[in-house]
């Protein structure tokens, strides 16, 4: 295993030091591990807290600040953070107004972010969780009951925060947290595998002319094993299952072509020329793009695409103002 650390058990805490030096707007916590808006609590406003396992980076840390998160909890690699983390963060962003909570549909994700917001409600703080589960691959896999959630999270934690950010309250802030889901797909693929610090070997195996088709953000298996095939036809086999679960013709759409971590930019933008053409020839149009490693997992090579079917009140909400260590525009 060769990776750019110090120790595998310091991997989380030795990352969230770098953060909080890297973007002293945020307040970050490294032993208690949670990351912080500068400025929250902010009275009258819904707070948005979410988290899951590290190695996923710049998701969820890295979408802390104006006009996204809250606060945001990461657990060991590919681990979920545990009760008593979320409950910090929910406390630290509470103004008065309740607290979103965005989770991945992860068993621990959900049963902990669960938890928490019973520990909250205690403490006389209301708190809704939205759960993501956007993954078309496939259903009942590896750490999940139902579809697991990928990068539709970033289109959640980007849309809602906005939304928040207005003034929005928990009630609206929520409802269009789950429209913002309802409305999304995503599709990943793997050409590597993936190697967790602390396994210090690859999580699966790929021949060298494999790929997996459907793969997880933390290495679980997808819908089948193929032989490598052209970046054209990577595409269209990830639009076609989205297409085949929500279809896009007719739509104005947002879409996300994501890099996993190891996959050079330049592979990005082909993917991304690829998904163009696909959907302009299946009658879609593109009215946002975003490029480039949003939901990671560690140094996996592949490239997961999600799209979602906009409203003008949505896009509306993605065009806002965001400042993050992760994403910033009209600020």
């Amino acid at each position: 295993m060769r990776k750019l650390i110090n120790a595998p058990a310091d991997v989380v805490s030795d990352a969230l030091r770098g953060l909080a030096a890297a973007h002293p707007f945020l307040r970050v916590d490294p032993e208690q591990r949670v990351i912080v808006r500068g400025d929250a609590p902010r009275t009258g406003k819904v707070g948005l807290v979410s988290g899951g396992g590290s190695g996923h980076e710049p998701l969820h840390g890295g979408f802390v600040g104006y006009g996204m998160l809250d606060a945001a909890v990461p657990g060991e690699v590919f681990t979920s953070p545990v009760p008593d983390q979320i409950l910090a963060a929910t406390t630290a962003v509470h103004g008065g107004a309740g607290v979103l909570h965005i989770v991945k549909n992860y068993t621990g994700d959900v049963l902990n972010f669960r938890m928490a917001a019973e520990l909250a409600e205690d403490e006389d703080i209301e708190v809704v969780p939205v759960v993501v589960n956007d993954d078309v691959a496939v259903e009942d896999s590896t750490y999940t009951a139902g579809r697991r959630g990928t990068g539709a999270t970033v289109f959640v934690e980007k849309i809602a925060g906005a939304l928040a950010e207005e003034g929005g309250d928990l009630s609206a802030v929520a409802a269009v947290a789950r429209e913002v889901n309802e409305r999304s797909r995503s599709f990943g693929v793997a050409l590597t595998s993936v190697t967790v610090p602390a396994a210090g070997e690859p999580t699966f195996e790929l021949g060298a002319d494999e790929i997996e088709l459907g793969i997880g953000i933390h290495g679980e298996p997808g819908r089948e094993r193929v032989k490598t095939m052209p970046a054209a036809e990577i595409v269209d086999a990830a639009l076609t299952a989205i297409d085949a679960d929500m279809p896009l013709s007719g739509s104005e759409v947002l879409v996300m072509v994501n890099g996993m971590g190891g996959t050079p930019l330049i592979e990005q933008y082909i993917a991304y020329a690829a998904a163009a053409d696909w959907l302009a020839g299946h009658g879609a149009t593109v009215a946002r793009p975003l490029v480039g490693p949003y939901v990671t997992s560690l140094e996996m090579a592949g490239v997961m695409i999600s799209v979602c079917r906009l409203t003008p009140e949505l896009t509306r909400l993605w065009d806002a103002p965001v400042e993050t260590p992760g994403l910033r525009w009209g600020r």
